[in-house]
């Protein structure tokens, strides 16, 4: 089998612009009237065309030009080829003006379920041309990612070491015990507790998020140091849900702070841990070892101004 022909030529752009025009239009001479090239150098560029590709792209007429087979071909891939062109000027072009891109944030629950929710619309559309990817994860995972080059921004609880990690406090964080008012056993009966150790909140009956959350994997890994795992009735997806069904006597959650305060009321009631790993701080971090992207500049300093506004925890 002979060997294929490498390739000796390069198409340009502009002469793949002359020959859908010509297809468009319908005559040599039309496109070049929208070209703003005389009837000669656009036939000249055309016949250089088909020199290069080595085969004939246009029958030319009195009525018109029409494709050749090869033309048709050359036809799909040309409108692609612009098409992808046009994609990477704009894009290229936003870049230039500031932001542009995703931005890969990695976080707690508490950060990605609790903290970062009522502050991204505001920051969203002050930046429509930036998206976000928001993932949950435990701290550890989330330093992990940071350094494996997987996330561009990650929030995690004091609790863990950021060594080699550019870090920025942001805010306090507390996590707390989520129990019904309704008659139950143990802590869940119990009017005169003021705070309750994680330990003895594992003789009830939890609700939980579900078991790839940050938060589930702490409170399983809080859990299995005692020599304990708590007994799960359901998981779901979301804290407000899993509020909804403590609410209704079920069992009992750990919760953010921020979570409880929305939900306690007459029929749930809020304990704080007694346990010192439920009172710590978010560290925004980033990877001084990678330049940041202008959009993750701007979130971390949209977020670290949303702190001074007022505390969260």
């Amino acid at each position: 089998m002979p060997a294929a022909k490498a390739l000796t030529y390069r198409v340009d752009p502009f002469d793949l612009r002359l020959f859908t025009a010509v297809l468009e239009h319908g005559t040599i001479t039309a496109a070049a009237r929208a070209a703003h090239l005389s009837l000669a150098a656009t036939s000249a560029r055309l016949k250089a065309l088909e020199d290069a590709v080595g085969a004939t792209l246009l029958v030319r007429a009195k009525a018109g030009a029409t494709p050749t087979d090869a033309g048709r071909a050359l036809a799909r891939h040309a409108h692609r080829v612009l098409g992808d062109l046009e994609a990477l000027h704009l894009e290229m072009a936003s870049f230039g003006h500031g932001l542009r891109g995703t931005v890969r944030v990695m976080g707690n629950t508490a950060a990605v379920a609790e903290a970062l929710p009522p502050r991204l619309g505001a920051f969203l559309a002050k930046h429509p041309d930036l998206d976000l990817h928001l993932q949950d994860l435990p701290s550890e995972a989330v330093l992990d990612g940071l350094r494996r080059g997987a996330a561009d921004l990650g929030i995690v609880a004091d609790h863990v070491d950021p060594s080699g990690l550019k870090v920025r406090p942001w805010l306090g964080d507390q996590l707390v015990a989520l129990l019904p008012h309704r008659k139950g056993r143990g802590m869940a009966r119990s009017k005169a507790a003021r705070t309750v150790s994680f330990a003895d909140l594992l003789d009830e009956e939890f609700i939980g998020l579900s078991p790839d959350s940050g938060l589930s994997r702490f409170l399983h890994r809080q859990a299995s140091l005692g020599g304990r795992l708590p007994h799960h009735r359901v998981r779901v997806s979301t804290l407000d849900a899993l509020a909804r069904i403590v609410a209704d006597g079920a069992g009992v959650a750990v919760v953010p702070l921020s979570t409880a305060r929305r939900w306690q009321d007459e029929r749930v009631r809020m304990l704080p841990l007694s346990d010192a790993w439920s009172r710590r701080r978010l560290l925004l971090c980033t990877d001084p070892g990678r330049q940041a992207s202008a959009g993750c500049q701007a979130l971390v300093d949209y977020l670290l101004q949303s702190a001074d506004e007022g505390a969260w925890a």
